[in-house]
């Protein structure tokens, strides 16, 4: 009889074993369709999987909860979410932007003395990539892998001035404009009047807009693809660090976003 027990419990964890397999090849086989197409409904998913529409809801519920995936809260369809990139930016040595700007954040850390983040534009957000500290920075908050939103910051500015019109419309309806500090710029005429000098100056700047004492410049690279993919911005408290008061700053930071370009490829830089 006990022989027989061990047999059935052997066989209970092997039959509990194979629905945890076959629920994770589920899980990464959403991943793939929404990797693929962008975004995707339950409906659709469901179809292309062959499993039962309830199904293919839990599998995305599990994935939202994660922030693997997120919903668009107007289509209803889903996408993939910043968790993905977080996971991603625990291997930076993998990343190539991340591997070639490394070094260009470093230099400016040390050379000014303040927070420098790599951001890209991931589920109509910021997303840092990597950060370096500059030797006498007070904050010790780690940004990488943060959804910061793009209205409110430097990064955000130069990523959102570079959209085609119609893109940055779409984007902006989806998230709003919410106030982080009485500073941030909610109204949608003044951040589009704001985003015109940002296209037309190359760089971004926020005043205490994401966060009460804190001031941000950023510029904008582009890659292989002669697209703007990434934002380098520096950082500092605001008693201290007033990058309107600091043109080299400002120019040293175009250069380094330049070297960040050629690093990556760029025709043009």
């Amino acid at each position: 009889m006990a022989s027989k027990n061990a047999h059935d419990l052997d066989g209970d964890t092997e039959a509990g074993q194979s629905g945890g397999v076959q629920s994770v090849d589920r899980a990464l086989t959403v991943l793939d369709i929404l990797a693929r197409d962008g975004d995707a409904g339950v409906s659709s998913i469901a179809l292309e999987m062959n499993i039962h529409k309830s199904t293919a809801s839990r599998l995305l519920a599990s994935l939202v909860n994660r922030e693997l995936v997120h919903q668009d809260s107007e289509r209803g369809k889903y996408r993939l979410g910043f968790g993905v990139l977080r996971l991603a930016s625990s291997i930076p040595g993998r990343l190539s932007l991340v591997r070639e700007a490394r070094p260009v954040l470093e230099a400016l850390a040390e050379r000014f003395k303040e927070t420098v983040n790599l951001a890209v534009l991931r589920s109509n957000y910021a997303v840092n990539l990597d950060q370096a500290m500059g030797p006498s920075t007070l904050a010790t908050y780690d940004w990488v892998g943060s959804l910061t939103p793009l209205h409110a910051t430097s990064s955000g500015k130069v990523l959102l001035a570079t959209l085609p019109p119609d893109e940055r419309k779409r984007l902006l309806v989806e998230t709003g404009l919410p106030a982080r500090t009485p500073q941030t710029i909610t109204d949608r005429a003044e951040l589009e009047r704001e985003l015109a000098k940002v296209a037309q100056d190359g760089y971004g700047m926020v005043k205490e807009e994401f966060e009460v004492g804190s001031n941000a410049v950023a510029v904008p690279f582009g890659s292989h693809l002669d697209l703007v993919s990434a934002a380098i911005s520096v950082a500092g408290p605001a008693f201290r660090f007033d990058p309107e008061a600091m043109p080299e700053l400002i120019e040293e930071l175009k250069q380094a976003g330049r070297r960040i370009s050629t690093r990556m490829g760029h025709a043009d830089a």
